[in-house]
């Protein structure tokens, strides 16, 4: 048995026998959709459990679980869109959501209608083919509570000056049957895990400031080590005394070096979006049209991958059915492409990227990005500091807002240094990071070979949905940059 049949077989065992579904049910459905003005239909059903565990100063604060299932129900003629959803993926209900889209697509609306359910129906779920176990059943509740409270005691442990500190794990299983009106029929089990940690330090003269730390990715609970937790511990800890000892930070246009790893949030944010098609085909991008052109730097290429093993943002297949892949979007400064699902490459007359993704079985797909990052360059980290006279050193960042029509952006500074003459000298606190991130990639002159990846923490919202994602780059340099200060 290929794995690809192996994950059809679970993912209909989960999916469709407990409701008495098969493939000629399912080609029912699509004869209720399916007319001369109708292009293409398909079913997308989802089961999905989750869980969250939360402790603070060593006392479990909440735990919950959630178990939730369903199937959405989408049509498309030309660029018109018709969908609605249920939480009941029994036949009628089904049959009730065809005919909701037909008359949805009749109407020549877009919206989304929600089909009541007959019944709520839960079952257990089959093992992951991702990896080897579930994540929820991977560990029992006590040991859940019990990697908590060591990853406080390692936080604690770094310093006498942690007053406080808050952790929490969460664990997700999502099993995904996708049938196309085209024939198509596939199916992903998808494992997600995540470990957060905040610490807050008091230097004993009323002065706290907070660190944060945390990873994780598509595994089970068995991938944070003790040496992954104190990893962790460490970083958090490492930056709220960095904090700590920070100056306010100065204000001005001047050269910003922006770590490796997560500071690719940025990218993400001020260009990544960008770059998504149906920006793209509606023309509200910068980079509308451009296809071809320079948009950056010579040096600067940038890629989404959606097929690195284990990685937050990886997927077998993306929401649609369709493989994920390693798409080039920007090359040595070019445009190249966007991210596609199949509707706006279709209408763009292209082909789909992989990376149509939805948030649940009641959202329509999206182009949305999954792993995204810039490439290494040819310089190291020490002769990229020491290129900047008086500078700003970006190592972590917080949160952010960006204008996705003209890519400008702000973003705060969560761990950050002065340059002063080549040499990183001291901390600095309350900075931002003002600009437009087309120009920012214009002005990138130096690109490091450190390239590394976030530690498996991010979460990308567009249009109400939430999905998971990773970023990445290498250390590089920005010439001028407006740096928003304190000082």
């Amino acid at each position: 048995m290929t794995e690809e049949t192996s994950l059809l077989t679970q993912a209909g065992q989960t999916l469709l026998t407990p409701y008495g579904l098969d493939d000629s049910a399912l080609a029912q459905v699509f004869g209720k959709i399916m007319t001369h003005a109708v292009d293409y239909a398909d079913l997308y059903f989802q089961y999905s459990r989750s869980e969250a565990w939360s402790l603070e100063e060593g006392i479990v604060k909440s735990g919950g679980f959630n178990i939730d299932e369903g199937v959405g129900v989408r049509a498309v003629a030309g660029e018109k869109t018709a969908f609605a959803y249920s939480d009941d993926i029994g036949y009628g209900a089904l049959g009730d959501a065809a005919r909701a889209v037909r008359s949805i697509a009749d109407a020549g609306q877009q919206r989304r209608a929600k089909i009541a359910p007959a019944r709520a129906y839960k079952m257990p779920v089959a093992r992951s083919l991702y990896l080897p176990d579930d994540p929820l059943v991977s560990l029992d509740a006590g040991t859940k509570v019990g990697l908590l409270e060591r990853l406080e005691s390692y936080a604690r442990a770094e310093d006498p000056r942690v007053v406080q500190v808050m952790a929490s794990l969460a664990g997700e299983y999502d099993v995904v049957l996708i049938a196309g009106s085209d024939g198509r029929l596939a199916a992903d089990i998808r494992p997600l895990v995540r470990v957060s940690l905040t610490v807050i330090v008091d230097d004993g003269k009323g002065r706290r400031e907070q660190g944060s730390a945390g990873g994780g990715g598509r595994s089970d609970y068995a991938c944070f080590t003790d040496a992954l937790l104190r990893e962790y511990a460490r970083a958090a800890v490492h930056q709220a005394l960095v904090n700590l000892d920070a100056r306010p930070a100065p204000a001005g246009i001047m050269p910003v070096v922006l770590g490796a790893g997560w500071p690719g949030i940025l990218l993400h944010e001020a260009v990544g979006h960008g770059l998504e098609g149906d920006f793209n085909r509606k023309g509200s991008s910068t980079f509308a049209g451009r296809i071809g052109q320079r948009v950056a730097a010579r040096g600067v290429t940038v890629i989404d991958d959606g097929t690195l093993p284990g990685r937050r943002g990886s997927l077998n297949i993306d929401d649609e059915g369709n493989p994920t892949q390693c798409t080039v979007l920007i090359e040595d400064g070019i445009l190249k492409g966007y991210m596609q699902d199949s509707l706006n490459a279709r209408l763009m007359g292209t082909r789909s990227t992989g990376n149509g993704r939805r948030e649940s079985f009641a959202y329509l797909p999206l182009p949305r990005m999954t792993n995204t990052m810039m490439l290494n360059g040819d310089k190291h980290v020490e002769e990229i500091i020491r290129s900047v006279k008086r500078g700003i050193y970006a190592v972590n960042f917080g949160g952010g807002q960006v204008d996705i029509t003209n890519g400008k952006f702000v973003f705060s500074m969560s761990e950050a240094y002065m340059i002063e003459n080549g040499k990183v000298t001291y901390p600095v606190k309350g900075a931002t990071l003002i600009g437009s991130g087309p120009e920012a990639m214009q002005q990138v002159s130096m690109v490091a070979d450190d390239l590394a990846l976030d530690t498996g923490v991010g979460t990308c919202g567009k249009d109400g949905q939430s999905v998971p994602v990773g970023v990445g780059q290498p250390t590089l340099r920005i010439d001028g940059l407006t740096v928003g200060g304190t000082a």
